[in-house]
């Protein structure tokens, strides 16, 4: 794995007014660098979804009109779609470019292998549709999403889209199958479960071993029937890009390229 670290641009700098950078900050100055890292003209580009992703949609869309660049743009959730919309990106879909060029989202945790959990805003689904049909899919956060293994930092648990009916059946076979707890998580302006972008329930799975081989728990996981997708991505990120507390961005890459699945290429 190799870890290198950035220092902010001039012109970036001078949007903060602190030495030390707060959450957002590090958010913004890692999306930022990621943009301005692998965003060209002529790309189809996968917008993430997330706190983190907006910034990145921002960044975006301020090439875009700056640079006049050619690019169309996948949403992977409702919230995406309406940040393309907004910033008066060019708008497309899977059906009309299936190959994505680069995705760039954000994760609610990356561990050293650049393995990620994702889905803590329930558009898991979607986001790793898109994921997996890019050519790179680049990670983007603050420093308290890179953790050594999961689950050190992110406590909410492994996110689960189930098909709604039968949620309380997977939770058992979860239970019994891999240990720990999945609760069906609630939601907080509503009664009831949150529900998806798709109409499905999330169970968020609990108090696992974090020394999981998380390729073996993911497949055996989408062997249950009507679990439709974890938000365990496994071998596809190529890239993690971490704003620091003191302005700096730390991009960490995987020393073995092969570790991406389908049409990921560093």
């Amino acid at each position: 794995m190799t870890v290198k670290f950035f220092k902010l641009t001039k012109n970036l700098s001078l949007r903060f007014k602190t030495t030390m950078a707060s959450i957002n900050e590090a958010k913004q100055i890692a999306a930022y660098k990621a943009v301005d890292d692998h965003v060209k003209s002529g790309q189809v580009i996968g917008v993430g979804s997330g706190s983190t992703a907006v910034l990145a949609a921002q960044r975006l869309a301020e090439r875009f009109k700056q640079e006049k660049l050619n690019i169309r743009c996948v949403p992977t959730s409702f919230q995406a779609r309406q940040l393309i919309i907004h910033h008066k990106l060019p708008l497309t879909d899977l059906e009309i470019d299936p190959i994505v060029d680069i995705t760039i989202d954000g994760a609610d945790e990356v561990d050293a292998n650049l393995t990620c959990i994702k889905g803590g805003g329930a558009c898991l689904l979607q986001e790793k549709i898109v994921a997996s049909n890019s050519k790179k899919l680049v990670i983007i956060a603050d420093h308290t999403k890179d953790s050594e293994k999961l689950g050190e930092k992110w406590k909410k648990g492994v996110p689960i889209e189930v098909v709604p009916m039968a949620y309380v059946a997977i939770k058992n076979k979860i239970e019994k199958t891999l240990g720990g707890t999945a609760e069906l998580r609630l939601a907080k302006m509503k009664a009831g479960p949150i529900v998806t972008d798709d109409g499905n329930f999330i169970l968020d799975w609990k108090d696992f071993d974090p020394e999981c081989n998380w390729e073996k728990v993911n497949n055996q996981l989408l062997q249950i029937p009507g679990l439709i997708e974890t938000g365990l991505f496994v071998n596809m990120a190529v890239m993690a890009y971490f704003g620091m507390n003191d302005g700096s961005v730390k991009v960490r890459i995987p020393e073995d390229s092969k570790k991406c699945q389908g049409a990921c290429y560093v």
